[in-house]
């Protein structure tokens, strides 16, 4: 009877080439998943960011008409709700698409909230995943602004209505002295949209 000199020895190479094989396949699938991922967030975030620069400028405007009608208290509720004449903020949203290497599409939604639809400049790269290295993340985001204050109506034109805001201050204003009123941020909030 005739031994056998090498038996199965060998047979698990061909597997294990096999089983690492399959496991950088999935490495690199991984890999091209966590990028797409990276590109996904940096388009969200230019969105955000634009969206709420535009709205912030905004505000800033709509305050700033507040404190030139301050004393024309039956201008308020117009510049409150937004129904007043400012320049459109969305080059802002341009400038910080901008800044975070993303495009920026950005329109006024009246009364008071910017959608943008933002764009990386950036594609995702090549990968195991074909037809990756060209494809730009996309994402979207709305801001909205908010009035924080109310007034009760004025009935006396030598007084100007007490102004309560959201954070509890009241503001008693006078017409003589508007050196003590309130900033943007008391007067408007501004978040992004659910």
């Amino acid at each position: 009877m005739r031994l056998r000199r090498y038996g199965d020895s060998g047979q698990a190479f061909p597997i294990y080439i096999t089983v690492v094989g399959g496991l950088l396949f999935l490495a690199f699938a991984y890999l091209a998943v966590g990028q797409a991922a990276v590109n996904r967030n940096g388009a969200q975030t230019a969105a955000d960011a634009a969206a709420l620069a535009a709205a912030m400028n905004t505000r800033d405007e709509l305050a700033d008409q507040w404190v030139q009608d301050v004393s024309d208290p039956t201008k308020w509720l117009d510049i409150f709700n937004g129904r007043v004449n400012v320049p459109d903020s969305c080059w802002r949203a341009d400038q910080l698409a901008a800044q975070n290497d993303a495009t920026a599409q950005c329109v006024a939604v009246p009364p008071l909230s910017y959608k943008v639809d933002a764009k990386t400049n950036k594609t995702v790269g090549d990968s195991v995943v074909p037809g990756t290295e060209s494809l730009q993340s996309t994402a979207d985001a709305t801001a909205v602004i908010e009035s924080l204050c109310t007034f009760p109506p004025s009935g006396d034109d030598s007084a100007l209505p007490e102004l309560t805001c959201e954070d509890g201050r009241t503001w008693k204003l006078d017409p003589t002295d508007p050196t003590d009123l309130p900033g943007p941020e008391d007067l408007f909030d501004v978040h992004l949209a659910d």
